[in-house]
């Protein structure tokens, strides 16, 4: 049966008036399709008492019917009209939290799977540090500042690699500030030993970062700075002037920590035919009083023994009598002194003073290690006529004996 065309509609509707009104009561197709797909996303209806109250079709129907009646006309709705709609979550709540105090170490909110105790959903923002103020005291290139030996004891307390990222503002500003004592404690240590080059930081200065690929200590970091000065920097082989910084454990020293095969032999040999050569470095005044716990000058070679005794051989080196006098300093594989320095000593104003006076007297140690055991040109030849004029005066005091021994056979 062919549909009635639109004229015809009309022309019915306008015989039969009711024809119409029954046709707007009546609920469109869409609007009902509409109705029941919503209620499967929607709560049923309760009534006050808190129980379900029975689902009225026809209300719901209605309901949609006049939200659609500001709708645009059926014709022109898109498929996405058409598509149920979810209810929306709620967004999520933003709470802004700091990281806990040093005390609840490996607790923090920026540490992977720690229990925040937030519901779910709540985004943390975890501001990051901002640096220590200096405060009452500035920074200076002569002082060591208060807030970079904060920062030492607090990595310390959190040697990992998680807290160091969290405050690299608080690193990067005690690395500068030490950086800056190295520099002007170079300018200070060239006027002191003139064989000490001008050299980068990088090729004076120690990183904090530890190689633990063979070690038993998983710390990732040394919680200290520290440098060393030679006439290559802090490597090579000459012996070399140190300086380290830390709570409760800085000090400067010097030497060689571990002489290789050719300087260790180097140094023994001058041990078992001229020892006075190093015991007389040893015996000086400002040596033993800043560097052997001011020991008296007998003593001063055995405070030196004792200070070098934990690497020590326990017997003899090859080729050496175990009855050599000097074989004590004959085992010794490392040839270092050191004195400790307090914190009120590091973070004193005259800290630049005080370390450049230990260098001063620790300056005959070291230019005595490396004219052993890498002479200059020079040197060396000096060291030999050396030898020879003692040799010379060595035997003009043998013959002026003998020839009194021949006089006073002559006499008799």
């Amino acid at each position: 049966m062919a549909r009635k065309s639109a004229n015809t509609i009309e022309s019915d509707e306008a015989k039969d008036p009711s024809i119409g009104d029954r046709k707007r009561k009546q609920p469109s197709t869409r609007a009902s399709q509409r109705a029941a797909t919503k209620s499967r996303y929607f709560e049923h209806n309760t009534d006050e008492s808190g129980e379900e109250a029975p689902e009225d079709s026809s209300s719901s129907v209605d309901v949609e019917s006049e939200d659609d009646s500001d709708d645009e006309p059926e014709e022109h709705s898109s498929e996405e009209e058409q598509r149920p709609r979810k209810r929306r979550t709620p967004a999520s709540t933003k709470t802004s939290q700091t990281a806990p105090a040093a005390g609840t170490k490996g607790k923090e909110l920026w540490r992977q799977g720690v229990s925040t105790g937030l519901a779910p959903g709540t985004q943390v923002i975890i501001k990051k540090p901002k640096p220590r103020a200096a405060g009452s005291t500035p920074y200076s290139d002569d002082t060591i500042h208060p807030n970079t030996m904060l920062f030492l004891k607090d990595l310390k307390a959190n040697n990992d690699r998680e807290w160091l990222k969290m405050y690299d503002a608080d690193y990067r500003s005690s690395l500068k500030d030490w950086n800056s004592f190295v520099e002007a404690l170079t300018e200070k240590l060239t006027e002191i030993d003139d064989t000490i080059p001008e050299l980068p930081l990088k090729d004076v200065v120690f990183r904090i970062y530890r190689d633990i690929r063979f070690s038993k200590d998983p710390t990732p970091y040394k919680p200290y700075f520290s440098a060393a000065w030679s006439r290559t920097g802090r490597k090579g082989p000459y012996a070399a002037y140190y300086v380290q910084i830390s709570p409760n454990d800085s000090f400067v020293g010097g030497g060689y920590w571990s002489p290789d095969a050719r300087a260790l032999a180097a140094l023994r040999n001058t041990i078992d035919k001229n020892p006075q050569r190093l015991k007389d470095v040893l015996m000086n005044d400002q040596m033993r009083a800043e560097f052997l716990s001011g020991s008296s000058a007998k003593g001063a070679v055995k405070a030196f023994i004792k200070t070098n005794a934990e690497t020590a051989l326990k017997t003899k080196p090859k080729g050496y009598d175990a009855g050599h006098p000097d074989i004590d300093l004959l085992r010794l594989r490392r040839f270092t002194v050191g004195t400790k320095l307090t914190d009120a000593e590091v973070l004193d104003a005259q800290v630049l003073r005080r370390i450049a006076d230990l260098f001063s007297a620790l300056h005959p140690f070291i230019a005595c290690l490396n004219r052993i055991s890498l002479p200059d040109p020079g040197e060396e030849e000096t060291d030999a006529d050396d030898d020879d004029e003692d040799g010379d005066e060595e035997q003009e005091a043998e013959d002026e004996q003998n020839e009194e021994s021949e006089t006073e056979a002559s006499d008799a």
